[in-house]
């Protein structure tokens, strides 16, 4: 199996909705974005699958070594894994750095240092390195002409992993993790009681309510500040924006059942979306 095989692979597991705003790429980004993506589900995988926090941490380190090893000018130390192979052998075409990879591992990482978010201010913090950071290294992928481009990518990473955060609050949970902003909990009346129980009260929906609203607020602030000349290139950005803001209009229209239950949307549905937003222009 090929590097790239191998991250083909890791990207039709994980049934991410991630994978269908790849089908319409040109094959050499197409593989530039799947080694990307590849990359992210490994390094994720470290923290959600190892129990062992020390041993949690020594993975991460040897994957810091691995981003090292793609970008040694020398030529002394070459990557060892498939994903980060597939990564060298386009790296220096889509301007994947070092430090934006790292910044990756560095989110990841935060979990194993964090289970709570005092505030807004630290949550945005940790989806900048887990999320809009690869929107950053995504745009780069998928090519741009104007600058504020890149922030438009860094605004919708942000949106992303915040109807990740809301659509996982359950699944997050019972592995002892709360997202929402502490201080959010307590302007609303939810305990973290009510979280780690499952007890989707009144003052429960209206948080996610409110959660839902500022996601949605990152989506049109994203798309704002997208300029019209970058709109095509960056058509995979907007095909998975369509697909999550779908699923955050399912959350909201069933009621934000959320902690007991994960809503998704079918493949089907996802490729529908996929291809209506790629027909759009």
């Amino acid at each position: 199996m090929t590097p790239e095989q191998y991250c083909q692979e890791k990207a039709l597991q994980s049934g991410s909705s991630f994978y269908y705003s790849f089908l319409y790429l040109p094959a050499e980004k197409r593989r530039a974005i799947t080694a990307l993506y590849a990359f992210c589900r490994e390094v994720d995988d470290v923290v959600d699958e190892c129990s062992d926090e020390a041993v949690a941490r020594a993975k991460l380190a040897w994957w810091r070594q691995e981003v090292g090893a793609i970008f040694n000018a020398n030529g002394e130390a070459k990557p060892s894994h498939p994903v980060t192979k597939a990564l060298a052998n386009v790296s220096n075409s889509f301007n994947l750095t070092a430090e934006r990879l790292n910044q990756i591992i560095d989110g990841m990482e935060m979990d194993l240092n964090y289970n709570r978010y005092a505030d807004f201010d630290t949550l945005r913090h940790y989806c900048y390195h887990v999320a809009s950071v690869v929107g950053l290294c995504s745009a780069e992928i998928f090519g741009y002409r104007n600058p504020e481009t890149l922030r438009y990518a860094e605004d919708l990473g942000l949106a992303f992993q915040l109807t990740n955060i809301i659509r996982d609050v359950g699944e997050d949970a019972r592995r002892d993790r709360i997202y929402l902003p502490q201080d959010e909990l307590a302007r609303f009346g939810v305990t973290e009681e009510d979280i780690l129980n499952s007890s989707e009260t009144d003052a429960f929906r209206q948080l996610m309510q409110f959660q839902i609203e500022r996601a949605e607020s990152y989506y049109v602030r994203a798309f704002a500040a997208l300029p019209a000349e970058d709109r095509k290139s960056q058509r995979p950005g907007i095909i998975m924006a369509a697909i999550y803001r779908s699923l955050l209009t399912e959350i909201k229209h069933d009621g934000c059942h959320v902690l007991r239950q994960r809503v998704s949307l079918t493949p089907v549905r996802k490729l529908w979306i996929a291809w209506t937003t790629w027909m759009s222009g």
